[in-house]
């Protein structure tokens, strides 16, 4: 059961449904509208929501500014062995927004999704910066 919740705003969840299904390995919970889908991995629950001026998580803030993707806040996912994963993403045609860095707890590259989100991909190196399982 997932115990965290993260909301993307998405241009096409459809799109977003199948890059998060086929290259990062979510399952897909339900796509009940062409404007959401709800999505899981481990003990997250990502939930896609299409900007939509009538109804849902994606409406309008008060003001009338709409919901849009990218910025930088980002869930993280740990993987075994950043490099073969980076060039496995990169064969598929995925983009990222840097190069791997290194970081006192592990390494890092920011992947991003087909709307422009950011997913941090993430090898620590060390035994305290793993997530736990």
């Amino acid at each position: 059961m997932a115990s965290v919740q993260v909301r993307y705003i998405v241009n096409d969840v459809d799109a977003a449904l199948r890059f998060y299904r086929d290259a990062l390995g979510f399952t897909e919970v339900m796509h009940p509208a062409p404007s959401f889908a709800m999505l899981t991995r481990g003990e997250l629950r990502l939930v896609l929501s299409a900007s939509n001026p009538n109804a849902g998580g994606g409406q309008p803030m008060p003001d009338g500014q709409a919901q849009k993707p990218g910025g930088w806040n980002r869930f993280a996912i740990e993987v075994e062995n950043l490099e073969d994963f980076v060039a496995k993403l990169t064969a598929t045609g995925a983009h990222f927004r840097n190069e791997i860095v290194r970081g006192v707890g592990g390494k890092q590259i920011l992947l991003e999704d087909p709307s422009g989100n950011p997913i941090e991909l993430f090898q620590p190196t060390r035994a305290e910066a793993k997530l736990e399982h």
